[in-house]
């Protein structure tokens, strides 16, 4: 019995580190914020937005790939794109209505906490919807390579739910970050003309939305996606601003004797949120499941029962956290005994608390989901990653403000 067990510790270790593989990807999307930190910095709002695309692009992403790898199993949306069902055209309809919405809402609840938290009033309201517009339009180019994933592993015999969404998570972190940067550029650095083609690249969102909303709102699987979606979306809105106040002081906290460590610390972090993302959804599912073959009580003492998937998913976690401190140095140049000891301990010291926080969030969801019977890949998860984010960034901060205060570095 206990080589049977330690087997399937070992088993459970080998699924969660080809999970979390993708996320290493992510120090991508980070060095691009890093290389271009100086732009994130022209504006008070610049920096505290990014989280805010990163959580909204995330839970767009999310929605599309839950009701798209469930009508693919039910035969209601067929595998491509070309004389498609009526079901296939109203989600995508609807995905575009809900791009708008998100982006209302984030630039909207951006002006209360900026002047709450981050120094700016309501006059900037036209310069973030108009960037956070541009980016997220941009981003509507990513769901078709989304909906042609799920297409290609459907085909293939693959469940898109398993697969899709923590490959395009990935690669949606990357692609926004380059968008966001380039509205950025276009916005800052090229006078009217810039400012002209961001307000043009926003408006096209709003076009698609008044193209497609009039032939879609008399659809009953139309407005059931919207009616179902916008409540996740709002909440979503508001952790993610919320993220991005919290990463605004992370990035304030660094100025003095660890401002070396900016660039690498930037440069982990959508991976860092990634790897704590991973480890919350390793814990939520296999609950989850659990919970379902009466393996686990509705409670949240049954944690200890679940605890190898909860080792496992920490113990990988850890291991990312070490693997991508020298990359995240060397690709800043400054890799060193001293300096890769000290990002270490500070992303380790990240590490414990905030997967501490997300396996109990994540074990209360599973709780949640289980008594309300929801189906976690299309409401419980987005909103989970977005109070994942919010949880790493708070960690980073904590750790970072300590070692400030104590002058560790």
């Amino acid at each position: 019995m206990a080589h049977a067990g330690s087997s399937s510790f070992t088993k459970a270790l080998k699924e969660t580190f080809a999970v979390y593989g993708f996320d290493l990807v992510g120090l991508l999307a980070g060095f691009l914020v890093a290389y271009q930190l100086g732009v994130f910095r022209m504006s008070p709002w610049a920096i505290a937005l990014y989280p805010a695309l990163l959580g909204g692009k995330s839970v767009i992403d999310g929605l599309l790939t839950g009701r798209l790898s469930t009508a693919l199993h039910l035969g209601t949306v067929y595998p491509r794109f070309m004389d498609n069902t009526k079901s296939f055209y109203k989600l995508l309809h609807a995905m575009v209505f809900l791009t708008l919405a998100m982006t209302v809402a984030m630039s909207a609840i951006s002006i209360v906490f900026g002047e709450l938290f981050w120094g700016i009033d309501f006059i900037d309201f036209p310069a973030i919807l108009a960037v956070v517009g541009a980016t997220m339009t941009m981003g509507l180019l990513l769901l078709l390579v989304t909906v042609k994933v799920s297409f290609v592993s459907f085909k293939r015999g693959l469940d898109p739910d398993t697969l899709v969404y923590p490959l395009m998570g990935t690669g949606s972190s990357i692609f926004i970050t380059l968008c966001y940067i380039i509205v950025l550029n276009l916005f800052f650095n090229f006078g009217t003309a810039g400012v002209a083609a961001v307000a043009a690249m926003a408006a096209v969102n709003l076009a698609l939305v008044l193209y497609s909303f009039p032939r879609s709102i008399h659809e009953g699987e139309f407005t059931k996606t919207i009616q179902e979606s916008l409540a996740a979306l709002m909440t979503v809105a508001l952790i993610v601003n919320l993220t991005g106040t919290i990463l605004k002081g992370v990035d304030q906290v660094m100025v003095g004797n660890l401002v070396v460590y900016t660039g690498a610390i930037f440069t982990m972090y959508p991976a860092l949120v990634g790897f704590v993302g991973d480890a919350g959804s390793v814990v939520s599912s296999t609950a989850i499941t659990k919970l379902a073959l009466g393996m686990l009580k509705p409670n949240l003492g049954s944690v200890v029962h679940n605890s190898k998937s909860v080792l496992s998913a920490w113990l990988v976690s850890v291991a990312m956290f070490l693997i991508s401190a020298p990359i995240a140095l060397l690709l800043n140049g400054q890799f060193s005994v001293q300096t890769f000891y000290t990002l270490v301990s500070i992303v380790l010291a990240a590490n414990v608390l905030a997967v501490f926080l997300t396996t109990l969030l994540s074990h209360a969801l599973s709780i949640l989901i289980f008594q309300k019977g929801l189906d976690p890949g299309n409401f419980v998860l987005p909103i989970e990653n977005a109070f994942i984010a919010s949880i790493t960034t708070l960690a980073l901060f904590m750790v970072l403000a300590v070692m400030q205060l104590w002058g560790i570095a």
